[in-house]
This record gives C-alpha cells, sequence and structure tokens, in this order.
C-alpha cells in the first residue's frame, strides 16, 4: 500500500477508536511512566510536545507533568510547508497562536530552543519504530536537526502496521509509547 492510501486508512482507524477512548493520560499527574521514558526525562532540559489535532494522542497531561518537574516545554512552530519547524518555548496553559493548517503554536518571537525529548505524534507506526506522519516531512527533518534528542511516537494502538513504507530521508523513533504498551528495542532502533 502507499503512503498516501495508508495515510487515509490509519486516519479513519484512528479517528474511529480515539471517539470511543478515554483520555490517553489522564488530565493530571500522578500517572504511571514507562521507566525509559522516565529515565530519559531525568536528564532532560527541555521536552517538546505538540497540541492534538484529528484525534491524535494528546501529551499535553506529558508536558503539564514535565513542567512541574521543573523541565521547560516546547511546542512546535511552522511558518510555511516549505520552512524548517523550529522548537519554541511554551508553558501548558500560555496562550497559543493560530498557524498554517490549523495549527495552535507559540506566538512568533517566542524563543527557541533545542529539545531533549521530541514527542510526535504520527499517523502510524510499526514495531521497527518507522512513522508515517502526513508527509510534509516537517518532523523528519526536526529529527536530523536534533539528532541527539530522544523521539517518541505517540499513538493509538489501533495505529500500528506490520511495516511502514520508509524512504531514505524517513527517520526512526527511539520509542513508541500507546494506551496499551511502551515498544522500545534496547537502544532505540531496530
Amino acid at each position: 500500500m502507499d503512503k498516501k492510501a495508508l495515510r487515509s486508512e490509519l486516519k479513519a482507524r484512528r479517528g474511529a477508536f480515539a471517539a470511543a477512548q478515554p483520555a490517553f493520560l489522564p488530565a493530571a499527574a500522578p500517572f504511571a511512566l514507562p521507566a525509559q521514558f522516565a529515565a530519559w526525562l531525568e536528564t532532560a532540559r527541555c521536552i517538546a510536545g505538540y497540541i492534538p489535532i484529528q484525534n491524535e494522542a494528546d501529551p499535553l497531561p506529558l508536558l503539564a507533568c514535565a513542567a512541574a518537574q521543573g523541565h521547560a516545554t516546547a511546542l512546535p512552530h511552522i511558518t510555511t510547508r516549505t520552512a524548517p519547524m523550529r522548537f519554541l518555548y511554551w508553558k501548558p496553559g500560555t496562550a497559543l497562536a493560530t498557524g498554517p493548517m490549523g495549527l495552535s503554536q507559540p506566538a512568533e518571537g517566542t524563543a527557541e530552543t533545542a529539545p531533549d525529548i521530541i514527542i510526535t505524534p504520527l499517523v502510524g507506526f510499526d514495531r521497527r519504530l518507522h512513522r508515517i506522519g502526513y508527509g510534509a516531512g516537517f518532523y523528519d527533518r526536526a529529527f536530523a536537526e536534533f539528532p541527539h534528542a530522544k523521539r517518541i511516537g505517540l499513538a493509538w494502538s489501533v495505529q500500528e502496521v506490520d511495516a511502514v513504507p520508509n524512504d531514505p530521508w524517513d527517520m526512526q523513533l527511539d520509542a513508541v509509547w500507546t494506551e496499551r504498551e511502551w515498544i522500545y528495542n534496547g537502544d532505540g532502533k531496530a
């Protein structure tokens, strides 16, 4: 199946599943963190997440938990489809601006950061820790720009497929966290 058809199928699957599910994480801590994630969080200075759209798993409780522990938090900021995505500081509860493609993001002029952990949305994933996003390549380019940042996909279990078709520029994740399990292959690479 090509990526376009796979995206359509997975978006439909995600939408139906998410509509019938409680929140991915409770609105407030404490909640159980996977042991490997907790270890990465201990040494992280800044954790980047995203504002969910289209039934994506919601990382905002996780960002609030990180902020309460004294970590800086950030969100992606997009200006155009071809410009690199940047990560701008953001504290949970701070007002957001409307960006391209209907995204909510920190206002232009907010300080930029280099995250240590990037919580990424996705359309689909496989056990090899490959992901399929929306097709614009924002996250793959950001992963290449921040190669030392841990890359964690947040997804519903129904977004898993046997194999994500991948191109040479597609970057693997270090882990995927679903409502059912933490998928991690030792060094994070399959």
